[in-house]
């Protein structure tokens, strides 16, 4: 369930128990310590009831177990902490060529975190991204910026910079790859669909319904 989910079911939940709560207390006399506990059993049933209920019908869309799912998030959760670092870096540099080299990546990372985010049963086929591309991307980015801001540029210091954004060229070719190996199966169905399209029209345009028979039937 998504945290904002979460947060709103809660608040209506703590309504709702306290409704229920000046309900028993006021309207039905009850003791203030059985009221208390009864509109708590019922506010954490609502809570837990329906928290369930949206699980149970997120895993079932996806085709995923309970286990599966938490691991999933926990990943995209540590991602998310990496994706920040990485747009730090980002905010970090002055040039113009780092600024649309790191904006790039941070386009290419939050592309790739959305994928997967909105339909979790992806990240199988993002693990090379989220496991090693996308530490990658962050640490060469830090470096960059690191080595851009520095007041004194010598020579050394200008190689390492055209090393590292060279690696961060590669690496940007990399992650669209990984996101084209995510989204290579809707790719796929959507050349299908086209073939199909095709093929009908042109069965069509070589096959035109008679016009004798046309007549016939009007």
């Amino acid at each position: 369930m998504k945290p904002i989910f979460s947060f709103f079911l809660g608040m209506f939940t703590a309504a709702e128990t306290f409704m229920i709560w000046i309900i028993l207390l006021l309207g039905f006399d009850l003791p203030f310590g059985t009221a208390s506990l009864s509109s708590l059993a019922v506010g954490a049933l609502t809570f837990f009831g329906v928290k369930f209920f949206f699980n149970h019908k997120l895993l079932k869309k996806h085709r995923l177990t309970r286990k599966e799912y938490a691991y999933i998030q926990r990943n995209l959760r540590e991602a998310k902490g990496k994706m920040a670092r990485l747009q730090k870096a980002f905010f970090s540099v002055r040039s113009m060529g780092a600024f649309k080299q790191l904006y790039e990546l941070n386009r290419l990372a939050k592309k790739m975190y959305q994928i997967v985010d909105k339909d979790p049963r992806r990240f199988y086929q993002s693990e090379r991204f989220f496991f090693y591309h996308l530490d990658s991307v962050v640490e060469l980015s830090e470096r960059y910026a690191m080595l851009a801001s520095q007041p004194v540029k010598s020579e050394k210091l200008y190689i390492s910079l055209k090393e590292t954004q060279n690696t961060l060229d590669d690496l940007s070719k990399s992650v669209k790859k990984d996101i084209y190996h995510v989204l290579s199966s809707d790719i796929d169905d959507l050349n299908f669909e086209l073939d199909v399209a095709k093929h009908s029209l042109k069965k069509l345009e070589y096959n035109p319904v008679d016009v004798d028979e046309r007549s016939t039937k009007q």
